[in-house]
């Protein structure tokens, strides 16, 4: 595994274009992605306002009903460092909301997940992993690596009277 770059957040219609599924979904048409794609809504760490952000669903985990995204943009991602101050979020696959806290994995939980990514979706996982900024030859040991660096975080169901984002 080789950096190749560090992804700069994207601007201009790079930015609309990377919010259009975000507009699917308020169009109750997030179904449209077959569950591989989550609406996130957290709120602003600064604004204290609603915030929405599409991002891929890596892995779900049919027993809690929790799932698992990546932050594409790492640490500082905005909705990564919102969900760190304010962990209480919802977040939509096809039109169903769901009250969800967002836990943050470990380095080393970050490896193992991206290496099961990369034996499932080998393509989806160099392109995943490309797009983050990293070349990989597609073995599990590069994928562990990549994965130590990627932000990744769990987003655990909770029960109806924890509450939810405003």
């Amino acid at each position: 595994m080789r950096r190749i770059a560090t992804p700069a957040p994207p601007t201009g219609l790079r930015r609309l274009a990377f919010r259009l599924p975000v507009l699917l979904f308020r169009a109750r048409l997030g179904g449209l992605f077959g569950g591989r794609l989550m609406l996130l809504t957290h709120i602003g760490r600064v604004s204290g306002k609603p915030r929405q952000v599409v991002i891929e669903a890596i892995e779900h985990d049919p027993v809690t009903g929790g799932h698992i995204g990546p932050s594409g943009y790492g640490t500082r991602s905005d909705w990564y460092r919102n969900v760190l101050r304010n962990p209480e979020v919802v977040v939509r696959l096809g039109a169903r909301p769901r009250p969800m806290t967002a836990e943050p994995l470990s380095p080393e939980e970050g490896a193992r997940l991206m290496a099961r990514y990369g034996r499932r979706h080998p393509r989806l996982a160099r392109r995943l992993a490309r797009f983050m900024g990293f070349a990989v030859d597609g073995g599990t040991a590069d994928y562990e690596e990549v994965g130590r660096l990627i932000a990744f975080v769990r987003f655990v169901p909770r029960r109806p009277s924890e509450g939810s984002p405003r």
